[in-house]
């Protein structure tokens, strides 16, 4: 007895080392990746709430902001908390997602395990969702860090209601509703814990069955009574459902809602929910998204009645396959959020939506695999074999899918060869080409996408950009002039409108087209600083101050707008706008952000210590800034900086009647 008890834990640390090695061999490479175009600029890169690292703002922020149409309080401060750890190296914000998938994995092999006493099928269903390819978009993806965490107490809560369950306590139910807390503070997809939790009192751990006769249907007072068990996981599950309808709805999110039909949302539904299978089965052609398409009435009918008899069989032999139960209704309840009835977005599925709901349909191929094989030895070698076959397939798919993720444009010139007229894959395309400089490219992917979708303004928001920056100011007005046709009340239309007015010269056709933009959306920090920027080049710095101090209310990180306003505050000429003090705050904020690794950042500051006379810090930081500005090669640059520096040297401040474009 005590000797089978060693061997099953030598077992279960084998079969830990093995997923947690498998999962490191397939996703290790995802830690060389750079970071992409999609949603890890909202998230990271370009959030300056998040990559500043841990503040007391930050945190405030994290609990208070529907950013991203989104409320997810403990996704903000752990990405706060990478970005504290690794700057803005995407090498450790890939690591931590691939650290928790792992912690997912091993807990998840450790609670079935423990509740159902079958060590293979256990790490079988484990294994599966490691390896899986559906899976690699949660863990690759730096800005779905909210999957694989809320994925991590959706397993602890359920290891915590294991306990209850097994040893009654109010300590473990405590634990569940902290668990289950923290999870709706990840994602809120966690909200159909509960309905999970009583498909585990059917199986495995045979709530519903009466102690006496296992074979007998539950009563009435039984399932009464183990639904007001969860009436307060359910209360908290509502609460996130009200608080994220309306995040989104206040976020624009829900729009894409509203916009489609409620018949072409069940249809996608029917469709979607069979096409996971599918993609569960022979996983190619993964993109990272999928567009909306028509589908024929035959194939939804066929679909939907695929799913009803799937279902009804599902029922039949659930007196004796009681798992297949529990799997099935897994899949289906915890997709239900994201299936389309309800959902947010564009797109018609995603791979990452299966993170958690595969679990269900792996727990069905696991048991079932030992049910079939039971029987022979011969057919328990077979099953084996045929697991292990299928295992290094998943693994050769997901590595090759990982290295899709290598940046955005392997990423979304693989989505366009996986899918058909997919725009807003030819748009990411081409905003990651234009990340790159590599404008020629990007613009012919700007207008494939428009060519796809006539509607796409924001592609032709987007391609005006990129001509002004190629120097194509005509062009670049025509496309944004496009855009606001689309639809005139998009204010980032008016605000690109406006700059390249600006550059053609047009400056009261620009100003009006940056006021238009702020009767769209009244706190655009962009709009208030393009107004701050022409106010301060026509000299009109009281105007410039209140639009940049307009711009940083709305946007207390924009680097633009601390850089000019404390160049004012300390180097303008009239002593009027002269604030040494304030400069100071506003150029240390802004080599916060920046980690003091960037020369004007450090010049301002330079500029803010001379005007209150701190000459020695001056001149450190004047040095720190100049030998920052060699690294980048610019004698203009270099040459003010020094002209500068020697004036702190001799005791002399900077003046300037115009700040320095940053």
């Amino acid at each position: 007895m005590i000797g089978n008890f060693i061997q099953k834990r030598r077992l279960g640390f084998i079969i830990c080392l093995f997923l947690a090695a498998s999962s490191l061999l397939v996703f290790y490479q995802s830690t060389q990746h750079d970071f992409v175009n999609y949603d890890d600029e909202l998230y990271v890169t370009e959030n300056p709430n998040v990559n500043v690292g841990v503040t007391l703002e930050g945190i405030a922020w994290a609990f208070t902001t529907g950013h991203g149409a989104n409320w997810h309080p403990l996704t903000w401060l752990s990405h706060m908390l990478d970005s504290e750890l690794y700057g803005l190296n995407p090498m450790g914000h890939h690591w931590t997602n691939l650290q928790i998938h792992i912690a997912n994995t091993i807990l998840l092999f450790l609670f079935f395990n423990w509740v159902t006493g079958a060590l293979w099928r256990s790490g079988l269903v484990a294994a599966f969702f490691a390896l899986h390819p559906l899976h690699v978009q949660s863990v690759a993806w730096v800005a779905e860090r909210k999957d694989v965490l809320c994925a991590f107490f959706w397993i602890l809560s359920m290891w915590a209601y294991a306990g209850y369950v097994l040893h009654p306590n109010k300590k473990y139910y405590l634990l569940l509703i902290i668990f289950f807390v923290l999870g709706l503070l990840a994602k809120p997809m966690i909200v159909t814990l509960p309905f999970v939790l009583l498909l585990l009192d059917f199986w495995p751990l045979s709530r519903f069955q009466s102690k006496n006769d296992k074979s007998q249907m539950p009563g009435i007072q039984t399932v009464v009574k183990l639904i007001l068990e969860k009436i307060p996981l359910f209360i908290l599950s509502a609460g996130s459902c009200v608080i994220t309808f309306f995040v989104q709805k206040h976020g624009g999110a829900v729009a894409s809602i509203v916009a489609l039909p409620l018949k072409a949302r069940i249809a996608n539904a029917f469709v979607s929910y069979i096409s996971y299978i599918e993609k569960m089965i022979c996983p190619v052609n993964l993109s990272i998204f999928y567009p909306q398409q028509k589908w024929p009435f035959a194939q939804v009918l066929f679909f939907g009645l695929l799913l009803v008899g799937l279902s009804a069989l599902v029922v039949r032999m659930s007196r004796k396959f009681s798992y297949m139960f529990t799997g099935w209704f897994w899949f289906l309840g915890t997709l239900v959020p994201v299936i389309g009835f309800v959902q947010v977005g564009s797109q018609s599925m995603a791979d990452r939506y299966t993170y958690i709901p595969l679990i269900g349909l792996f727990i069905i191929i696991a048991w079932g695999l030992s049910d079939i094989s039971a029987r022979t030895r011969g057919r328990r070698i077979a099953a084996a074999v045929f697991s292990g076959v299928i295992l290094i397939f998943f693994m050769i798919c997901s590595w090759i899918q990982v290295h899709y993720w290598q940046n955005g444009i392997t990423l979304f010139m693989h989505a366009i060869e996986s899918t058909h007229s997919n725009s807003t894959a030819h748009y990411e395309l081409a905003h990651a080409l234009y990340k790159y400089g590599k404008y020629d490219k990007a613009v012919i992917h700007f207008t494939r996408a428009f060519q796809i979708n006539p509607k796409f303004g924001a592609a032709h928001n987007k391609l005006g950009v990129t001509l002004a920056r190629m120097g194509n100011l005509n062009d670049a007005i025509y496309h944004h002039k496009e855009a606001l046709r689309i639809n005139p009340k998009n204010p980032k239309a008016h605000n690109n409108l406006g700059n390249a007015l600006a550059q053609k010269g047009y400056v009261q056709k620009a100003i009006y087209h940056f006021k238009k933009a702020l009767e769209i959306k009244p706190d655009y920090a962009g709009a208030y600083y393009n107004l701050g920027k022409i106010s301060a080049n026509l000299g009109k710095i009281d105007e410039a101050v209140h639009y940049y101090q307009n711009a940083l209310h709305y946007k207390p990180n924009m680097e633009q707008a601390l850089y000019n306003l404390s160049m004012i505050f300390a180097c303008n000429e009239d002593e009027k706008y002269r604030n040494g003090p304030e400069a100071i705050r506003m150029a240390k904020r802004l080599c916060k952000i920046t980690r003091y690794n960037q020369p004007l950042p450090l010049d301002a500051l330079a500029a803010a210590y001379a005007e209150t006379k701190e000459f020695d810090k001056a001149v450190i930081t004047a040095q720190k800034a100049f030998k920052t500005a060699l690294l980048y090669g610019s004698g203009d640059l270099t040459s003010g900086l020094k002209q500068r520096l020697e004036l702190y040297k001799t005791g002399h401040s900077c003046r300037q009647s115009l700040p320095e474009k940053m």
